[in-house]
């Protein structure tokens, strides 16, 4: 009986992340039908559906959301490498670590909006700057978790390690990234929806296409439904890379349950 149940609980829970997004919908519309605001400032949710059917058709949408999406991959993948790397450098070495932290502590407490006018003069207004603010922005956090996976590991396991006569690349593979590993996706997790603010952030700044070049422009002609379905695509594809690391967690961390 106690087993049935406990099979049972995640089919149930499966619907719990729908009732928020439901009761939101019904007080949007409810807000809508009373007049509160006009519908220019907040428009139906049937003005929306409508007018997200019209961009899917045009390829306005599609092409719009593919341009964010491969800026963001491309910085989420470029930042998290390179903060793995000197991670794991200062976390072996605390003179890096006095080295680097003031600079890295000052990159990190300027908001991105600051310095983004800067990389869209140096880097141009194309996809670099975008790829680069998004890197910038994952940096960080992905850098502060790494240092605190790598230091986390028991002294005595790596005692244990050296008495067995490891060589660094054995305590590496056996040791040090399985002891890691929970605190490094869970960085991941956080670096992959901060990738999207980034590269809309480098988008509001300069763009050409792109979701945030996309708001822009609905937001000049005053079409608030384009806006609200363009801020939607942003929370679909921070979700759908929160959901991927999720899924890539569950099975490099089977092990744990």
């Amino acid at each position: 009986m106690k087993g049935s149940r406990r099979e049972s609980r995640p089919a149930g829970r499966a619907f719990v992340p729908l009732l928020l997004p439901v009761l939101v919908l019904l007080v949007w519309q409810v807000i809508v039908s009373l007049g509160v605001y006009p519908e220019f400032i907040i428009p139906s949710p049937a003005a929306v559906l409508a007018k997200f059917v019209d961009v899917l058709r045009d390829g306005r949408l599609l092409a719009n959301t593919w341009v964010t999406l491969s800026q963001t991959l491309a910085g989420l993948i470029i930042g998290v490498a390179l903060s793995v790397l000197l991670g794991y450098a200062i976390a072996k070495n605390r003179l890096l670590d006095d080295l680097f932290s003031p600079l890295i502590i000052a990159l990190q407490s300027t908001p991105v909006v600051a310095y983004a006018p800067l990389l869209v003069i140096w880097f141009g207004s194309g996809p670099t700057s975008k790829v680069v603010t998004s890197a910038l922005i994952v940096f960080f956090p992905m850098l502060m978790n790494t240092v605190v996976g790598l230091r986390s590991v028991p002294k005595s396991l790596r005692d244990l390690m050296l008495s067995l006569r490891a060589t660094p690349w054995q305590m590496f593979i056996h040791l040090e990234v399985p002891a890691a590993l929970p605190v490094l996706l869970g960085g991941l997790k956080v670096s992959a929806t901060l990738a999207v603010i980034g590269s809309v952030v480098g988008e509001f700044v300069s763009a050409r296409a792109g979701l945030g070049w996309l708001i822009n422009d609905a937001r000049y002609n005053y079409d608030t439904p384009l806006v609200l379905v363009a801020v939607l695509m942003l929370a679909v594809i921070a979700r759908v890379l929160y959901a991927a690391v999720g899924l890539v967690e569950r099975r490099m961390l089977a092990w744990r349950r």
